[in-house]
């Protein structure tokens, strides 16, 4: 299923003991509809307060609900920043997270020089002018597979630190600049640390070639500072070649 969800409230999507977290909301909602104690599989972890347009999600269930029922049953019991968007049958072998093949993200910054308390849970505040071109300039280095450890700070999340990112560019509308990354799937904090490095160039706080110099670095956690959460939203999760997709749903 697709869940989307505004995280400011939430520990991130994994369930933890004594925090409210997105994936505790959802398995409690299914129990209420259900009976069931189920297991939420998702296709990423987001960190507390990031949130998520279309996060996928799997569960197994004895229920003969339909989809849109399940579907408009869930709402009924989850609070208004959380909402099941679709539901989708899927062959029992399907694995949210395994069967990936890419992720989409997307941070968001307000780059007026007068914060706004409209976009403050969705957007970074940035009042200084920042340049998009050399930004861009700057992330043309992530493009392609690289090792990414100096945009983590937890080499033993993951044995391997490699990821090939197809997307990285920043662009502007009206007060706001955003940040669309895609990749394979990613390292813990890198996007935050990748825009949080890349702002420094465009604040003009550190050249282009020192960025590309830190990013091939191999040092892990180089990549400073570490952007807020509440800027950062999951776009979308891609699959092929197992009955789920898009446009089915």
């Amino acid at each position: 299923m697709l869940i989307e969800y505004e995280g400011t409230r939430y520990h991130g999507f994994q369930i933890q003991n004594d925090v409210p977290t997105i994936q505790g909301e959802v398995e409690k909602a299914i129990l209420k509809v259900t009976g069931e104690k189920i297991r939420l599989h998702g296709a990423g972890r987001t960190d507390a307060g990031v949130h998520a347009r279309e996060q996928v999600a799997a569960f197994e269930t004895e229920s003969t609900l339909s989809a849109k029922t399940f579907v408009k049953a869930l709402n009924s019991y989850l609070s208004p920043d959380i909402a099941i968007k679709n539901a989708y049958n899927v062959n029992t072998s399907f694995d949210p997270r395994r069967d990936a093949v890419g992720r989409e993200y997307r941070y968001t910054i307000n780059n007026s020089s007068v914060r706004s308390p409209f976009s403050r849970k969705w957007a970074y505040s940035v009042l200084k002018k920042l340049n998009i071109d050399r930004m861009n300039a700057a992330s043309e280095i992530l493009i392609g597979e690289h090792d990414f450890v100096p945009f983590t700070n937890n080499e033993g999340a993951t044995k391997n630190t490699v990821r090939k990112v197809t997307t990285a560019e920043f662009w502007g509308e009206d007060e706001f600049i955003f940040f669309d990354v895609v990749a394979s799937a990613f390292l813990p904090q890198q996007v935050r640390r990748t825009v949080g490095s890349i702002l420094q160039v465009g604040l003009g706080k550190m050249g282009v070639s020192e960025f590309h110099e830190m990013a091939r670095s191999g040092e892990i956690g180089k990549a400073k500072p570490v952007a807020p959460p509440h800027g950062l939203c999951l776009m979308k999760v891609n699959y092929s070649d197992i009955g789920f997709n898009h446009e089915n749903i």
